[in-house]
């Protein structure tokens, strides 16, 4: 298959190459398109071949369910059976937007794209290209992140190209995803409603509706590997970097994307280093020094309070790479660029990366979240 990639304006939208796209969708086809959190593959949601070829092009688990994409609330109808009543306030505040609320689904949705669970994961994205490609197609798009399954979410049309090249029908270049992380999932068939996923909408906004609103107890209580640092002398990199990650998947169908299987990640491998600021810098220092006559080859993910203050230009360093994610006090600039800076630590390839922890503090909670994901929960707490 040959992937034809078309550059569309978010400030001068042609419908001429909005309708083509959308003309491929009602065909049966695959669909990457930029939205306000990070590049989807749309397919037609109500079509189950069409369904099948997402999880077909990215390699993905046919029991990690999918978002459907709407345009309108009126499309809601036809799409669940139950709509509490919470879902209302919930809309009128963060619809258009990077929510996605989880109904009982009706009978038109496939059960490819929900893992055969009676719930569906809907949301209305904000993004302009995204809305129009939606409104012209007249179809609800089941579209996960338009990545290899695992790999890090795609902020740019390159990064799908980079993984999706030769598998799907057309990749729309919008430019780049402004929020960087995927959207909030939240579970609005219980009471009170539990965030399945962080994401681009935050807890205390969300309290904002309805105060009792919390997480789901897998997310308050992530494994993390067992290794909290509490002196130097118990420091010891190589018994880190070998220790067994912990068997993520389960045996259990999750209601949202993300859940389940080990997301998000570099091809390296991935430690974050947790706790006060100086004690994480100096123990990201210590760790480096620790393997730096090595082969490995070193990244370090840092901010800009901090990227200055690693060990990098010294004798013997050359093989260490250090990149911001972004300054403490813009946690959003963090989340924007987390992805993009995994897939630039891959084009530098880099053996391990160590990565400082952020706040949890609104978005940071979702930050961290992928984060630990993409480590596979290896933390190193200091």
């Amino acid at each position: 298959m040959k992937t034809e990639v078309i550059k569309i304006d978010i400030n001068n939208i042609s419908q001429e190459k909005i309708n083509y796209a959308a003309e491929i969708l009602k065909a049966g086809g695959l669909v990457a398109f930029p939205t306000e959190t990070v590049y989807g593959l749309g397919a037609n949601a109500l079509q189950k071949e069409a369904v099948r070829k997402i999880f077909a092009a990215k390699g993905r688990p046919s029991d990690n369910p999918l978002i459907v994409h709407i345009a309108d609330i009126a499309s809601l109808d036809s799409l669940v059976v139950e709509k509490p009543p919470i879902w209302e306030p919930l809309a009128h505040k963060f619809w258009p937007g990077p929510l996605t609320m989880i109904f009982k689904k009706s009978s038109v949705i496939p059960d490819e794209i929900t893992a055969g669970l009676d719930t569906v994961a809907i949301r209305m994205p904000v993004h302009p290209i995204a809305m129009a490609l939606i409104k012209a197609s007249g179809l609800p798009i089941a579209a996960p992140s338009a990545n290899s399954s695992g790999y890090p979410s795609p902020t740019l049309a390159s990064h799908v190209y980079e993984d999706l090249n030769g598998k799907i029908d057309l990749i729309i270049d919008g430019g780049k995803a402004d929020v960087g992380l995927e959207s909030t999932v939240l579970d609005i068939t219980v009471d009170p409603p539990l965030i399945l996923r962080p994401g681009g909408v935050t807890l205390e906004q969300l309290r904002t509706i309805k105060s009792d609103i919390s997480l789901d107890p897998a997310l308050a209580n992530e494994p993390e590997t067992d290794f909290t640092l509490t002196s130097q002398a118990n420091l010891n990199t190589d018994e880190f970097l070998k220790h067994k990650r912990r068997d993520l998947q389960g045996k259990f169908i999750p209601k949202s994307p993300g859940l389940k299987y080990k997301h998000y990640a570099p091809k390296a491998q991935m430690v974050i280093v947790d706790g006060e600021l100086d004690k994480i810098v100096s123990t990201i220092n210590n760790l480096v020094q620790d393997i730096k006559n090595s082969k490995k080859r070193i990244g370090i993910l840092a901010t800009e309070q901090t990227k200055d203050y690693y060990k990098v230009d010294t004798k013997g360093n050359e093989n260490i790479v250090v990149m911001s994610l972004g300054s403490r006090d813009c946690p959003e600039e963090i989340a924007a660029n987390l992805f993009k800076r995994f897939r630039e630590m891959d084009e530098q390839k880099v053996d391990v990366i160590f990565a400082e922890g952020i706040s949890k503090n609104g978005i940071g909670l979702a930050i961290m979240n992928r984060m630990k994901k993409a480590a596979g929960f290896n933390i190193i707490k200091v």
